[in-house]
Protein backbone atom coordinates (compact mmCIF):
# COMPACT_ATOMS: atom_id res chain seq x y z
CA UNK A 1 0.00 0.00 0.00
CA UNK A 2 1.06 3.60 -0.57
CA UNK A 3 1.39 6.30 2.07
CA UNK A 4 -2.19 7.58 1.79
CA UNK A 5 -3.61 4.06 2.16
CA UNK A 6 -1.33 3.33 5.12
CA UNK A 7 -2.40 6.55 6.82
CA UNK A 8 -6.07 5.70 6.28
CA UNK A 9 -5.35 2.28 7.77
CA UNK A 10 -3.76 3.91 10.81
CA UNK A 11 -6.85 6.07 11.32
CA UNK A 12 -9.11 3.01 10.97
CA UNK A 13 -7.08 1.04 13.52
CA UNK A 14 -7.00 3.91 16.02
CA UNK A 15 -10.76 4.40 15.76
CA UNK A 16 -11.32 0.67 16.21
CA UNK A 17 -9.12 0.71 19.33
CA UNK A 18 -11.12 3.67 20.68
CA UNK A 19 -14.37 1.76 20.10
CA UNK A 20 -13.05 -1.27 21.97
CA UNK A 21 -11.87 0.93 24.83
CA UNK A 22 -15.22 2.76 25.02
CA UNK A 23 -17.13 -0.53 25.09
CA UNK A 24 -15.42 -1.61 28.31
CA UNK A 25 -16.79 1.18 30.48
CA UNK A 26 -15.70 2.05 34.04
CA UNK A 27 -15.46 -0.78 36.62
CA UNK A 28 -18.97 -0.34 38.06
CA UNK A 29 -20.79 0.40 34.80
CA UNK A 30 -21.85 -3.16 34.11
CA UNK A 31 -20.79 -2.78 30.49
CA UNK A 32 -18.97 -5.62 28.79
CA UNK A 33 -16.21 -5.45 26.23
CA UNK A 34 -17.39 -5.70 22.62
CA UNK A 35 -15.69 -8.97 21.75
CA UNK A 36 -16.46 -8.74 18.05
CA UNK A 37 -14.60 -5.42 17.82
CA UNK A 38 -11.78 -6.71 20.02
CA UNK A 39 -11.35 -9.75 17.75
CA UNK A 40 -11.05 -7.46 14.74
CA UNK A 41 -8.36 -5.46 16.52
CA UNK A 42 -6.22 -8.44 17.56
CA UNK A 43 -6.62 -9.91 14.07
CA UNK A 44 -5.15 -6.70 12.63
CA UNK A 45 -2.19 -7.16 14.99
CA UNK A 46 -1.63 -10.71 13.76
CA UNK A 47 -2.08 -12.40 17.14
CA UNK A 48 -2.58 -16.18 17.11
CA UNK A 49 -5.81 -17.41 18.72
CA UNK A 50 -5.69 -20.28 21.20
CA UNK A 51 -8.81 -21.60 22.99
CA UNK A 52 -8.17 -23.34 26.31
CA UNK A 53 -11.02 -24.44 28.59
CA UNK A 54 -13.45 -21.53 28.61
CA UNK A 55 -10.77 -18.96 27.76
CA UNK A 56 -10.17 -17.16 24.49
CA UNK A 57 -6.45 -16.50 24.41
CA UNK A 58 -4.28 -14.65 21.90
CA UNK A 59 -0.54 -15.13 21.63
CA UNK A 60 1.40 -11.90 21.10
CA UNK A 61 4.81 -12.39 19.47
CA UNK A 62 7.62 -10.68 21.36
CA UNK A 63 11.04 -10.44 19.71
CA UNK A 64 13.64 -12.50 21.53
CA UNK A 65 11.17 -13.83 24.10
CA UNK A 66 8.35 -16.30 24.42
CA UNK A 67 4.94 -14.99 23.34
CA UNK A 68 2.88 -12.94 25.74
CA UNK A 69 -0.73 -14.02 26.29
CA UNK A 70 -3.77 -11.76 25.93
CA UNK A 71 -7.05 -12.92 27.46
CA UNK A 72 -10.19 -11.74 25.70
CA UNK A 73 -12.38 -10.91 28.68
CA UNK A 74 -13.69 -7.67 30.17
CA UNK A 75 -10.34 -6.79 31.79
CA UNK A 76 -8.30 -7.67 28.67
CA UNK A 77 -5.25 -8.70 30.72
CA UNK A 78 -1.92 -9.25 28.99
CA UNK A 79 0.43 -11.73 30.67
CA UNK A 80 4.13 -12.46 30.31
CA UNK A 81 3.85 -16.19 30.87
CA UNK A 82 2.70 -19.38 29.15
CA UNK A 83 -0.84 -20.23 27.99
CA UNK A 84 -0.93 -23.12 30.46
CA UNK A 85 -0.07 -20.81 33.36
CA UNK A 86 -2.73 -18.31 32.29
CA UNK A 87 -5.27 -21.14 32.06
CA UNK A 88 -4.47 -22.30 35.57
CA UNK A 89 -4.77 -18.79 36.99
CA UNK A 90 -7.92 -17.75 35.09
CA UNK A 91 -9.84 -21.04 34.80
CA UNK A 92 -8.56 -23.58 37.35
CA UNK A 93 -10.12 -26.99 37.84
CA UNK A 94 -10.64 -28.56 41.27
CA UNK A 95 -7.57 -30.80 41.30
CA UNK A 96 -5.37 -27.77 40.55
CA UNK A 97 -6.77 -25.78 43.45
CA UNK A 98 -5.68 -28.23 46.14
CA UNK A 99 -2.04 -27.22 45.85
CA UNK A 100 -0.96 -24.22 47.93
CA UNK A 101 1.44 -23.04 45.25
CA UNK A 102 -1.34 -23.00 42.68
CA UNK A 103 -3.71 -21.19 45.04
CA UNK A 104 -1.14 -18.40 45.44
CA UNK A 105 -0.82 -18.10 41.67
CA UNK A 106 -4.60 -18.06 41.24
CA UNK A 107 -5.13 -15.35 43.86
CA UNK A 108 -2.30 -13.09 42.73
CA UNK A 109 -1.29 -12.58 39.10
CA UNK A 110 0.91 -9.56 39.79
CA UNK A 111 4.08 -11.51 39.03
CA UNK A 112 3.08 -12.08 35.40
CA UNK A 113 0.56 -9.33 34.61
CA UNK A 114 1.85 -6.83 32.04
CA UNK A 115 -1.22 -4.64 31.55
CA UNK A 116 -5.02 -4.48 31.57
CA UNK A 117 -7.86 -2.64 29.86
CA UNK A 118 -6.81 0.58 28.10
CA UNK A 119 -3.09 -0.17 28.43
CA UNK A 120 -3.55 -3.56 26.76
CA UNK A 121 -5.60 -1.98 23.98
CA UNK A 122 -2.82 0.52 23.34
CA UNK A 123 -0.29 -2.32 23.12
CA UNK A 124 -2.46 -4.09 20.52
CA UNK A 125 -2.93 -0.83 18.61
CA UNK A 126 0.81 -0.23 18.46
CA UNK A 127 1.35 -3.79 17.23
CA UNK A 128 -1.21 -3.14 14.47
CA UNK A 129 0.67 -0.01 13.40
CA UNK A 130 4.13 -1.61 13.51
CA UNK A 131 3.85 -2.93 9.97
CA UNK A 132 2.69 0.33 8.39
CA UNK A 133 5.17 2.47 6.48
CA UNK A 134 4.18 6.03 7.39
CA UNK A 135 7.18 7.82 5.88
CA UNK A 136 6.03 10.46 3.40
CA UNK A 137 7.33 12.76 0.69
CA UNK A 138 6.13 16.19 -0.37
CA UNK A 139 4.38 14.52 -3.31
CA UNK A 140 2.35 12.39 -0.88
CA UNK A 141 1.13 15.47 0.98
CA UNK A 142 0.43 17.32 -2.26
CA UNK A 143 -1.82 14.43 -3.33
CA UNK A 144 -3.88 14.76 -0.15
CA UNK A 145 -4.11 18.54 -0.50
CA UNK A 146 -5.19 18.17 -4.14
CA UNK A 147 -7.88 15.69 -3.07
CA UNK A 148 -9.19 18.22 -0.56
CA UNK A 149 -9.21 21.10 -3.04
CA UNK A 150 -10.92 19.06 -5.73
CA UNK A 151 -13.55 17.82 -3.27
CA UNK A 152 -14.19 21.37 -2.11
CA UNK A 153 -14.60 22.63 -5.68
CA UNK A 154 -16.96 19.78 -6.57
CA UNK A 155 -18.99 19.90 -3.33
CA UNK A 156 -17.92 16.35 -2.52
CA UNK A 157 -18.20 16.32 1.26
CA UNK A 158 -17.00 12.75 1.77
CA UNK A 159 -13.73 13.35 -0.09
CA UNK A 160 -13.16 16.66 1.68
CA UNK A 161 -13.71 15.13 5.12
CA UNK A 162 -11.35 12.27 4.29
CA UNK A 163 -8.65 14.78 3.33
CA UNK A 164 -9.25 16.68 6.58
CA UNK A 165 -9.00 13.42 8.55
CA UNK A 166 -5.66 12.67 6.90
CA UNK A 167 -4.30 16.13 7.69
CA UNK A 168 -5.66 15.91 11.25
CA UNK A 169 -3.75 12.66 11.75
CA UNK A 170 -0.55 14.18 10.39
CA UNK A 171 -0.85 17.39 12.42
CA UNK A 172 -2.23 15.80 15.59
CA UNK A 173 -5.45 17.81 15.31
CA UNK A 174 -8.32 16.73 17.51
CA UNK A 175 -12.04 17.54 17.69
CA UNK A 176 -13.19 20.83 19.17
CA UNK A 177 -13.89 21.01 22.91
CA UNK A 178 -17.54 21.37 23.89
CA UNK A 179 -17.32 25.16 24.21
CA UNK A 180 -16.21 25.41 20.58
CA UNK A 181 -18.70 23.03 18.97
CA UNK A 182 -21.17 24.54 16.51
CA UNK A 183 -24.21 23.06 14.76
CA UNK A 184 -23.55 21.66 11.26
CA UNK A 185 -19.80 22.24 11.60
CA UNK A 186 -16.81 19.93 11.73
CA UNK A 187 -14.11 21.67 13.75
CA UNK A 188 -10.65 20.26 14.38
CA UNK A 189 -7.43 21.76 15.63
CA UNK A 190 -4.56 21.75 18.09
CA UNK A 191 -5.41 21.51 21.79
CA UNK A 192 -3.03 22.74 24.50
CA UNK A 193 -3.76 22.23 28.22
CA UNK A 194 -2.35 25.59 29.29
CA UNK A 195 -2.99 27.36 31.52
CA UNK A 196 -4.91 28.81 29.92
CA UNK A 197 -6.27 25.87 27.93
CA UNK A 198 -6.39 26.75 24.25
CA UNK A 199 -7.62 25.32 20.97
CA UNK A 200 -6.14 26.33 17.65
CA UNK A 201 -4.97 26.78 14.99
CA UNK A 202 -8.21 25.24 13.80
CA UNK A 203 -10.22 24.28 10.73
CA UNK A 204 -13.96 24.90 10.37
CA UNK A 205 -15.97 23.00 7.78
CA UNK A 206 -19.62 24.06 7.33
CA UNK A 207 -21.55 20.97 6.20
CA UNK A 208 -24.57 23.01 5.09
CA UNK A 209 -22.79 25.62 2.95
CA UNK A 210 -19.80 23.40 2.08
CA UNK A 211 -17.39 26.14 3.12
CA UNK A 212 -13.94 25.77 4.65
CA UNK A 213 -12.22 28.28 6.94
CA UNK A 214 -9.06 28.44 9.04
CA UNK A 215 -8.19 30.39 12.19
CA UNK A 216 -4.42 30.50 12.45
CA UNK A 217 -4.01 31.13 16.17
CA UNK A 218 -4.98 29.52 19.47
CA UNK A 219 -8.25 30.56 21.09
CA UNK A 220 -8.69 30.41 24.87
CA UNK A 221 -11.33 27.78 25.62
CA UNK A 222 -12.88 29.55 28.61
CA UNK A 223 -12.73 33.03 27.11
CA UNK A 224 -16.12 34.47 26.07
CA UNK A 225 -14.55 36.82 23.52
CA UNK A 226 -12.73 33.95 21.78
CA UNK A 227 -15.91 31.86 21.72
CA UNK A 228 -17.74 34.77 20.07
CA UNK A 229 -14.85 35.19 17.61
CA UNK A 230 -15.20 31.56 16.56
CA UNK A 231 -18.96 31.95 16.07
CA UNK A 232 -18.51 35.18 14.10
CA UNK A 233 -15.99 33.55 11.74
CA UNK A 234 -18.27 30.55 11.26
CA UNK A 235 -21.26 32.81 10.50
CA UNK A 236 -19.30 35.01 8.10
CA UNK A 237 -19.58 38.04 10.41
CA UNK A 238 -15.80 38.16 10.88
CA UNK A 239 -13.01 37.25 8.44
CA UNK A 240 -11.16 33.97 8.73
CA UNK A 241 -7.39 33.94 8.36
CA UNK A 242 -7.77 31.63 5.36
CA UNK A 243 -10.70 30.29 3.36
CA UNK A 244 -11.38 27.72 0.67
CA UNK A 245 -8.54 26.00 -1.15
CA UNK A 246 -5.99 28.14 0.73
CA UNK A 247 -6.78 26.10 3.85
CA UNK A 248 -5.31 22.98 2.25
CA UNK A 249 -2.19 24.91 1.24
CA UNK A 250 -1.76 25.94 4.88
CA UNK A 251 -2.29 22.39 6.14
CA UNK A 252 0.30 21.09 3.67
CA UNK A 253 2.79 23.72 4.88
CA UNK A 254 2.19 22.63 8.45
CA UNK A 255 2.87 18.98 7.63
CA UNK A 256 6.01 19.73 5.63
CA UNK A 257 7.41 21.65 8.60
CA UNK A 258 7.45 18.37 10.59
CA UNK A 259 9.78 15.42 9.97
CA UNK A 260 8.44 12.37 8.15
CA UNK A 261 8.53 9.19 10.31
CA UNK A 262 11.57 7.23 9.25
CA UNK A 263 12.61 9.97 6.84
CA UNK A 264 14.97 12.94 6.82
CA UNK A 265 14.13 16.11 8.76
CA UNK A 266 12.35 18.90 6.88
CA UNK A 267 14.50 21.28 4.85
Amino acid sequence: MGFRENLLKKIEISRLAQQVDASMGPPDSGRRIDKALARRLVAEAGYERLDKRDLELYLRPVAGHESQVLVLDNDLPLYATTPDDVTLRKSPIVKEMVKIRNIIRILNDGDVLVSKKSASIETVRQDCLAGLDLAFTEADITTIADQGRSSLENSYAEGLLEALDLFAELLDYGPAPKAFTLPHHVIMGTAAPGPPATFGPLVLYDRVHHSLKFIDRPLKIGDRADIETLKAVADGQAPADLEGANVFARLKTGVMATPSPGGPPPA
